[in-house]
């Protein structure tokens, strides 16, 4: 509602309240397992650590409802268009497995990690008539059945399956040797035999780092990284209802492969 002057002029007031009308319903099952293998269990010697990992989630059911006096109907496995803000599309599993190696302990390579992820979004349908209200000719395609002939089967839109590599180093420097300080004694302590042949008791201040701001420090606790995005360059399936964009935003990218350098400084 707009509230303005009795002659054409300024608005003056704009009320534009918010109601929470729609409600839905989510159900499925989120899982992760990670396992970490030790080389050095074998017992020859440490050779490093590899790690597994596997998440993903699964959506056995998703329904909205827009209004409260409107039946609700099913969203699990469908693309939901852009304008409606409730999620992204649904498709029915995702998940993700990676595989990285870190090197071992107490050597030069011990900042060494190097890895690789796979990237699962599985199949879900073209079309929602209760959302987009798409027609095949004169026909329009009811929600449900899901199979048999056209018109009356949903288009499938296909998995997408990528692959990415990382590989990174942290350096993490040994701290540098102290350098002797001119003047004192290199040796104390009690009872110290001096030039003369005398004994004395003398404090042992004898060394001290110098520039603690050089190149050491700035490359200690950083890390470069090397990555590969996407790495065979698969194109996003095909989305009718996405319009000229003709993928679905919500879920994949068409900047195709993509590699990228990192370096980060911890302070």
């Amino acid at each position: 509602m707009v509230n303005g002057r009795p002659v054409p002029g300024l608005i003056t007031l704009v009320i534009d309240p918010n109601e929470n009308l729609a409600g839905a319903i989510f159900e499925g099952l989120d899982y992760e397992a990670i396992y970490s293998l030790d080389s050095s269990m074998f017992g020859h010697g440490d050779f490093g650590r590899l790690t597994a990992t596997l998440n993903g989630t699964w959506l056995s059911r998703a329904e909205l409802q827009i209004l409260p006096d409107t039946k609700r109907f099913g969203i699990a496995g469908e693309v939901i268009p852009p304008g409606v803000t409730l999620t992204g599309s649904l498709p029915w599993s995702r998940a993700n497995f990676s595989l990285f190696y870190d090197g071992p302990a107490d050597t030069w390579i011990e900042g060494l990690d190097v890895g690789a992820v796979v990237h699962y979004t599985g199949q879900y349908e073209d079309d929602n008539l209760s959302l987009t209200q798409s027609r095949f000719g004169e026909f329009s395609k009811p929600q449900t059945p899901r199979s048999g002939l056209r018109p009356w089967r949903a288009r499938k839109v296909r998995e997408w399956i990528t692959l990415d590599l990382i590989a990174s180093y942290r350096f993490n420097l040994p701290p540098s040797a102290p350098d002797e300080v001119p003047g004192f004694a290199k040796d104390g302590g009690k009872n110290v035999k001096m030039n003369d042949g005398k004994r004395k008791n003398v404090i042992r201040v004898s060394t001290a780092e110098y520039n603690p701001c050089g190149w050491r420090a700035w490359l200690n606790n950083a890390t470069i990284s090397l990555g590969i995005q996407n790495v065979c360059d698969e194109d996003p399936p095909f989305v009718a209802v996405s319009g000229e964009n003709g993928y679905d935003e919500s879920l994949a990218t068409i900047k195709g492969r993509f590699w990228y350098v990192q370096l980060k400084k911890r302070f």
